[in-house]
């Protein structure tokens, strides 16, 4: 278990460099989820992004972290995690994950958000509902005094009461200074264990989903993690500040992001 003082405060200073960053982060997803559509290329995606990141004055997390080859990851249907964009073409009634990290005034943020291309299952649709609900159930559990147990157990308790099941392998993560730091957030636990949260802590929330089985595997390219059952999977994320007022989110969008997209044109 990682102790609590082995976790990196981030000073206000800090939060509002990560606020910037954070901003960056969600234009540019804004960006690809416009062009997602049956026919692109998850390249084409890349290239949007890399592009829009450095435009702003950010350079794209992953690329190159740990030798992974792009700027942004792409996990369609049954890939969970970490997929490679390339020269696959998006199909109508597909899935696609896009996760991608912003460096940008000395501080990382990730975020993460899975999109239908085209119309899917109404079983489709309710995975990605319930990812996205589970998300804002751990952020929302991110408050001073929790414990990262709480966090973990509001996530897998919304995803299991819907029959669905929590990747166990992969967990969300400390963030700041560098892509990955302690703590690691799972997304299952107990409540009142773990590392209790105090402010500055900056915490990558993520919810991995699996509509089958939670187990998972690397493929061949050493990278792209999919699930055993071939099931569907989904995954979202938000870079979230533990603050004395309640957890603040820092890659939504805002006015201030929002000016920034115009001024580019």
């Amino acid at each position: 278990m990682t102790p609590a003082d082995a976790v990196a405060l981030k000073s206000p200073a800090d939060l509002d460099l990560m606020r910037a960053s954070g901003r960056v982060a969600a234009l540019a997803m804004r960006e690809i989820v416009k062009a997602i559509a049956p026919g692109i290329e998850t390249g084409a995606l890349d290239t949007i992004a890399e592009t829009f990141i450095r435009d702003l004055g950010g350079v794209p997390s992953f690329k190159n972290y740990r030798g992974y080859p792009a700027s942004i990851c792409t996990s369609i249907n049954d890939e969970v995690v970490h997929g490679i964009p390339g020269s696959r073409v998006l199909q109508r009634g597909d899935v696609v994950s896009i996760d991608l990290g912003v460096y940008l005034h000395g501080f990382h943020v990730d975020v993460a958000e899975t999109v239908p291309v085209g119309e899917v299952s109404a079983r489709v649709r309710l995975l990605l509902d319930v990812t996205t609900r589970a998300l804002a159930a751990g952020i929302a559990q991110a408050t001073v005094g929790a414990t990262l147990g709480d966090v973990g157990w509001a996530i897998q308790a919304l995803v299991e009461a819907a029959g669905f099941s929590c990747v166990r392998d992969f967990a969300g993560h400390g963030i700041g200074r560098a892509l990955h730091e302690e703590p690691q957030v799972p997304n299952l636990g107990q409540r009142h264990t773990g590392v209790r949260l105090t402010p500055g802590m900056t915490l990558a929330i993520e919810p991995m989903v699996n509509m089958g089985s939670a187990d998972v595997y690397i493929a061949g390219d050493g990278w792209t993690v999919r699930t055993r059952d071939r099931s569907v999977s989904a995954h979202a994320e938000h870079t979230v500040a533990v603050a004395p007022d309640g957890p603040e989110v820092l890659t939504g969008l805002d006015r201030v992001g929002d000016h920034i997209l115009k001024s580019r044109g």
